[in-house]
Order: C-alpha cells, then sequence, then structure tokens
C-alpha cells in the first residue's frame, strides 16, 4: 500500500491519461479520496508511532494553519479549501513513512516502487513511444510515465539516492533488496541521462556524491576525516564563488543560457505581483488558475502559458505572503540541523540518505516548485526527513530502566535475544591446574 501511493505521489500515468492538459478533471478527483482512505488506514496501524514525532506534527500544523487561514483572503476560496485538505493528508502521509519506515526500510520502500516505475517507463518508451517520449520542443527526449522530462528525471533522482544509500548504509538489507538497488542505480541513471534535464543531473551528482563523500569519512580515521571535511568546505566555497562571479560561464558549461530556461522572466514578473500582497500572499494554490487575473499578467508579459513560478520559495510567497514563507524556511533549517545532528549515528545506518537528500530537495526548491506542495513525493521525504530529526534514537528506545554496573558474561549483548557464542548458563571454567572445574556464577538481574 505504501509503494502504490509513493508511485500516486509522482503523477506517473494517471495523470499523462486521463488529465493530458495537465488541468485539474473530475475523475482526477474521484482517484484521489481512496488514497487518502489509504494513508488514513496506514496511520491509523502506526498511530502509537506517530504520537512520538509530536514536534514535527506540531511544525506540520502550523504550516497547514498558513495555507487554511489564507482560505479567508483568498483569489479562490474553494481550490483553497480543497487542496488544503489535500495538502494535510500529503504531510500526514510523510509523518507515516517517518514512523513506520526508520532507518534504511524508507530506502529499501523507495527501491521497490523505483524498480516498477523505471520497468514501467521503460515499457512505455518502448511500447508506447507517443506517451513515453516527447514530439513537442523537446522532441525525442524521454519521459516514460509522466507529464515532461524533468518529473520523470526527478523521481529517479530519488530512487537513484534510496538505491545509494542501500548500498552505503551500515544497516543490512536483504540480498534481493541490495540486488535491486545494484540494478536500479545505473537503470534509473540512464533514464535520468535520456531526459537531459541539467536540473536531475546536478541533482543526481550532488546526492550520489554526498553519500560517496560521507561513507568515505566513516571509513577514514579521525585525522583524515578532518582533512576530508575541510577539502569539502573549501570546494564548497570556492563553487559558490565561481557561482555568483562566472555565473555566464558556469551557465554556458551547464547548457543553460543566462536567463534558466525563461525562468528570470517569470521571478520578474512575479516579484511585481507580490508587492501588491506582500503579507497574505493570494491564497493557498490559487493563483495559477485559468481564470486567475495576476497569473493572466504573467502570462502576457512571458508570452506562454505558465504553469508555476519554477521556484519553491517565490511559489509559496506568492501564495501564503512573507509569513508563511519565513515558516517554511524555519522548517528547512530544522530538518538540517537535525539531520547534522544524527549523522554520524542514525544517518550512518540509513545510508545517509536523509541528509543526501534534505540537499538535493533545497537545490531543488530554487528552480522548481516544490515547497508545500500537495501530492508531490518531493514535499512528501522532506516531511519525513523532518520528521525522523525529532524520533528517539535507538539507543533511547533500548535503553535499560535501571544501570546495572555488572558486567554480563562473555558472549552475551544487551538487546540481544541469543549469546553471539555458545556459553554454559550456570557454570564458568576456571583453570585449576591442569583441570577445568565448573564453579556457579552468579548473573546479574
Amino acid at each position: 500500500m505504501a509503494a502504490f501511493i509513493v508511485i500516486m505521489l509522482t503523477g506517473a500515468l494517471v495523470g499523462p491519461i486521463f488529465a493530458p492538459t495537465q488541468e485539474e478533471t473530475p475523475i482526477l478527483r474521484m482517484i484521489w479520496p481512496p488514497i487518502y482512505a489509504l494513508v488514513l488506514v496506514l496511520a491509523a496501524r502506526r498511530f502509537r508511532e506517530m504520537v512520538r514525532l509530536w514536534p514535527a506534527a506540531l511544525v506540520m500544523l502550523v504550516l497547514l494553519g498558513f495555507a487554511f487561514a489564507s482560505r479567508w483572503w483568498s483569489i479562490d476560496p474553494e481550490t483553497t479549501g480543497r487542496r488544503t485538505i489535500a495538502l494535510g493528508i500529503t504531510m500526514l502521509f510523510g509523518l507515516y513513512l517517518a514512523a513506520g519506515w526508520p532507518g534504511v526500510r524508507l530506502a529499501r520502500l523507495l527501491v521497490i516502487a523505483g524498480v516498477v516505475m523505471a520497468i514501467g517507463s521503460l515499457i512505455m518508451i518502448a511500447a508506447f513511444p507517443a506517451y513515453g517520449i516527447h514530439s513537442d520542443v523537446n522532441a525525442g527526449l524521454w519521459r516514460g510515465l509522466w507529464y515532461e522530462k524533468n518529473q520523470m528525471g526527478l523521481v529517479m533522482v530519488a530512487v537513484a539516492i534510496a538505491a545509494m544509500a542501500i548500498l552505503a548504509a551500515q544497516e543490512p538489507s536483504p540480498g534481493p533488496v541490495r540486488w535491486l538497488a545494484i540494478g536500479l542505480l545505473p537503470v534509473s541513471s540512464a533514464l535520468i541521462l535520456a531526459t537531459q534535464s541539467k536540473t536531475s543531473l546536478l541533482c543526481l551528482a550532488l546526492g550520489i556524491g554526498l553519500i560517496i563523500g560521507f561513507w568515505m569519512l566513516r571509513k577514514m580515521g579521525p585525522a583524515l576525516a578532518v582533512v576530508g571535511v575541510w577539502i569539502g568546505v573549501s570546494l564548497g566555497a570556492l563553487g559558490l564563488l565561481m557561482l555568483f562571479t562566472e555565473a555566464e560561464i558556469i551557465l554556458a558549461l551547464l547548457g543553460k543560457d543566462p536567463t534558466l530556461t525563461g525562468r528570470t522572466d517569470i521571478w520578474e514578473a512575479l516579484m511585481r505581483q507580490v508587492d501588491a500582497r506582500p503579507m497574505t500572499g493570494y491564497g493557498y494554490a490559487a493563483f495559477w488558475g485559468l481564470d486567475s487575473v495576476p497569473a493572466r499578467f504573467i502570462r502576457h508579459e512571458t508570452g506562454w502559458l505558465v504553469p508555476s513560478a519554477h521556484n519553491g520559495w517565490l511559489e509559496v510567497l506568492v501564495q501564503i505572503g512573507w509569513p508563511g514563507t519565513i515558516a517554511v524556511g524555519i522548517a528547512v533549517v530544522l530538518a538540517g540541523l537535525a539531520t547534522m545532528v544524527r549523522l554520524p549515528g542514525s544517518g550512518a545506518r540509513e545510508g545517509f540518505w536523509g541528509a543526501a537528500y534534505l540537499a538535493v530537495f533545497f537545490l531543488l526548491s530554487l528552480s522548481e516548485s516544490v515547497l508545500m506542495l500537495h501530492h508531490n513525493l518531493s514535499w512528501v521525504l522532506f516531511i519525513a526527513i523532518l520528521a525522523r530529526g525529532f524520533a528517539p534514537t535507538a539507543a533511547t528506545q533500548s535503553a535499560p530502566a535501571h544501570n546495572h554496573s555488572h558486567r554480563l558474561p562473555t558472549g552475551l549483548h544487551p538487546g540481544r535475544a541469543s549469546p553471539t557464542k555458545p556459553i554454559r548458563e550456570s557454570h564458568q571454567y576456571r583453570r585449576h591446574g591442569q583441570s577445568f572445574r565448573p564453579s556457579p556464577v552468579r548473573h546479574p538481574r
């Protein structure tokens, strides 16, 4: 059930078939209520575990509160109210993933769903090229099960990072899952290359590179780890310096024009609309409707039917204003700090998946509208990472109620049901000359 919901949240197959123009249709509204019911069933099964994540739930309620309150000044109150409910169910599923799929299990879930989507995309490309391959401006580029190539690229990035995390995790995975991860990694990378999406390629390099870097630091000694961190920070600072001083050269190397494929024109026009309602915005998910007057100004200035801001932060700003945008920023900062704190322990056990995907999510938010987006896998995974940051650690959960100073007999370990080495339960052996005699031993309570 969870894997099925993950696939649906990517918009695979259902959207291109039942809404080829990317407009909301009555049949799509009929598809989602059963999925909401599945989410509620899964959440009820993990209710106790989810209660432990109450700090993350409070953050979610604050963000949801901004979306709900915007209904009172929204330019389309009906759409805002309906999509606020969708946003709440979407974030609830993210909280469920954090509670019900701890450690590397979430990466395994993504790999299983990714295998299904990768096979489905290859079938669509080979057997139904009219659906699986672009025939418009991006003619010849692969899009698989989705509306357009960028969507397939970003979904494959998420599953490729999950596959890499399984291979780097301290917590071992079953053999079949590891083989699925080994097979999915090159297939998903090849699908990303077939999209020719520069954003997806950059996100893939960042996510895989971070996992490899953290894995190498874990394998190194303390001295080499410090040197590695220093080199990484220095290279990162140099890259940012070059990005700000030589932006045109870097964009040319990436095959991008200075307007980022028209994104800067959208951003300039959008900021003029933000100035009219800086504190409230135009209502959650209400700005880009076909009948939206402010959106018509944007489309008139840019000369094409703009579907979104192509920037997560500007998208939130135009919908719920500066207060809501600041709240989202605080949530991202909290997720980042919590992820870094748990990096040496829980992060290593899960293969550094949370840190890698959070970095990719932040980079993605600068060029795509992924913040506070309903029915969206990227936002769901962010909520899961945020909630994991507030989850009790494994050491805390398994700590005994009383701290005994007695030493356990050789071969026994706390938290294990059986000894690692066979020993006598009621005797241990002492050397007396050339013979061994059993003598009674008092075991700790």
